[in-house]
């Protein structure tokens, strides 16, 4: 542990013989540094990550009490140093007291350059979250986001509730006071020490006994709770236009050092039964019972009325690493989606969000849990033209021309709408492809199985276990992408090999029908191949990524090939036999 750093700036010196650098307009203090490992005991659940979280914010409200936090995954790391001023810019900013947290783009170091399997997810990040900001904001992606304290304390904003009479006066407002009975002398001063009262004489009472049940029986954390929020509001202007702000310079004041009390409290607040009979976890901090928990958590700031902001900024904020072995990356797909099921059959669903959130912002919200159940249209969209070359009918019955003319108008607004990302956002149009292919890779294995595992979860109480995602180590004298080359079976490759094997399988079963056929109808192949011709584009990435490095396809591809292969053309000859006068040899199941 470092000490807390002076109040008052601290210059550097002049290069010299010693220092080469010269540092003499360079304040170089050191920031308080804490490494906290909190306790844990064998089979008590520590709510992985959102515990861990938890815990972080309560042993540093009592140990430096900073009103802003930045969270940052174990793979990342800063950047651009300046981008944390710019955060808290926008919470400083005139408004910026309504705004919960700022998120930053997530960018990654190690993926390989043509980006096989979209691990920059760049259309999320540079088109989808640009556009959240601007309803309430964009949702918290678990890294890279600067918090305000009070927020993740539960409380609502500013101004949020106003209209709601009682109701909305109950809320944590803190500012400078007068006296209840000033005497001549007090007449015009005011305490300067920040306190809650935002309610009546006989609500303080209730309130900090509701705020015990709240936060736990540590004293220290419920006394830290309205500096916190003193401290992160905007500072006063000469116009009066903040009243309720800080004086300028009331934050430049000299830290009491830590003595053996405080440090012992803070271990005492992260102890595993600390937060027992609390509502760490539920309302207050990281939300638990979730495998997204970040999704969780920023949803729950949008529903009590809060705003986030999205920062971009000219030099990347954090950077990290991403998997970049199939794999590891459709696990970690599975895990996202996963999560977002769970979201969608609990009381997180945005379809029960409250009048605070905004409508355009809930069906935002609406799709992080629906979008794993679009699998299953996009597994039948993925079988439907090899079932057309199978049975020798185009997909549709009859051309006319009001489905020409919609397929049309559907056709030019999908491309309008991709032109329309790549020029606003700035992305490439390889990237926009890699994010297509590869949500069409991630629809046909990781989502549903997804949805397989949350109906489970739900009907029968099949408690779901995830795999942490595996970051890339390789030595110096290794390839740098040697992991892309790496083929570990996965029973996520199923579906996309079936897909595959199916459609190539009916391609040689229309051409062929096609070619022997006493009248041929070229146009019927011609529109079926193109469909399955385009699910295989798709599908391109997922199938170099089976061949490994030299091209060599495992042996258990083939295995699984040939046992689909057989498997539907024997379904087939049984579902629909060949007629003709030639005797075929019968077959039927035993």
């Amino acid at each position: 542990m470092l000490a807390p750093p002076s109040s008052e700036p601290v210059m550097g010196g002049m290069a010299d013989e010693m220092n080469f650098v010269d540092t003499a307009d360079v304040d170089i203090r050191l920031p308080m540094l804490v490494y906290v490992s909190r306790e844990k005991r064998p089979g008590y659940d520590h709510n992985k990550k959102a515990g861990a979280m938890n815990a972080l914010v309560r042993t540093s409200a009592i140990m430096s009490n900073g009103p802003f936090i930045l969270n940052l995954d174990c793979d990342h790391y800063i950047y651009n140093s300046l981008a944390l001023r710019e955060g808290m810019c926008f919470m400083l900013d005139r408004g910026g007291d309504r705004i919960c947290y700022v998120q930053f783009p997530q960018r990654f170091e190690g993926i390989d350059p043509n980006d096989r399997y979209a691990n920059h997810n760049a259309v999320f990040f540079d088109v989808s979250l640009r556009a959240f900001d601007g309803l309430q904001g964009p949702m918290y992606v678990g890294t890279g986001c600067i918090f305000r304290r009070v927020a993740l304390y539960g409380f609502s904003p500013p101004r949020a509730t106003e209209h709601m009479g009682w109701l909305g006066r109950r809320k944590l407002k803190v500012q400078l006071r007068k006296p209840k009975n000033p005497s001549k002398k007090e007449k015009g001063k005011e305490e300067t020490k920040p306190c809650i009262n935002g309610y009546d004489s006989d609500d303080e009472d209730i309130e900090s006994q509701l705020l015990s049940r709240r936060f736990g029986n540590s004293d220290s954390l419920l006394e830290s709770i309205p500096v916190a929020e003193f401290q992160g509001r905007l500072v006063q202007d000469g116009h009066g236009s903040t009243k309720e702000g800080r004086p300028a310079g009331s934050l430049a004041v000299p830290r009491e050092p830590l003595d053996a009390a405080a440090v012992a409290e803070a271990i005492n607040v992260i102890s595993c039964f600390y937060e027992d009979k609390t509502e760490w976890g539920r309302r207050v901090g990281w939300i638990y019972g979730s495998v997204t928990e970040d999704v969780v958590t920023g949803y729950r700031m949008h529903n009590r009325g809060w705003r986030s902001v999205y920062c971009v900024t000219k030099r990347d904020a954090f950077r990290g690493t991403a998997p970049i072995n199939l794999t590891d990356r459709l696990h970690q797909v599975l895990r996202w989606a996963t999560g977002s099921v769970e979201i969608f059959f609990s009381r997180n669903n945005a379809i029960f969000s409250s009048r605070r959130m905004k409508f355009l912002q809930k069906v935002a919200y609406f799709n992080v849990g629906i979008y794993p159940f679009t699998s299953i249209f996009l597994l039948v969209y993925c079988f439907l033209p090899a079932l057309s070359l199978f049975t020798g009918q185009f997909i549709v019955q009859s051309l006319s021309i009001m489905f020409l003319v919609f397929l049309l108008l559907i056709t030019l607004t999908l491309s309008l709408l991709a032109l329309l990302e790549i020029k606003w956002s700035g992305i490439t149009l390889h990237e926009w492809w890699r994010n297509e292919q590869f949500w069409l890779i991630g629809g046909t294995s990781a989502h549903p199985a997804a949805v397989l595992q949350g109906l489970l979860k739900v009907i029968a109480g099949v408690d779901i276990s995830f795999t942490l995602t595996t970051k890339s180590s390789n030595d110096e004298n290794e390839d740098d992408f040697a992991e892309l080359y790496m083929v570990k079976w996965s029973f996520l490759m199923v579906p996309p090999i079936t897909i595959m094997m199916v459609n190539m399988i009916a391609i040689a079963v229309g051409v062929a029908r096609t070619m022997y056929s006493e009248i041929p109808q070229w146009s019927k192949l011609v529109g079926g191949v193109f469909f399955s011709f385009w699910v295989l584009i798709h599908l391109y990435p997922f199938a170099k990524g089976l061949m490994g490095r030299r091209g060599r396809v495992p042996t258990i591809v083939f295995v699984w090939s040939g046992l689909l292969s057989i498997i539907i053309s024997l379904l087939w000859v049984y579902i629909s036999p060949p007629s003709s006068k030639i005797q075929y040899i019968k077959f039927q199941f035993p």
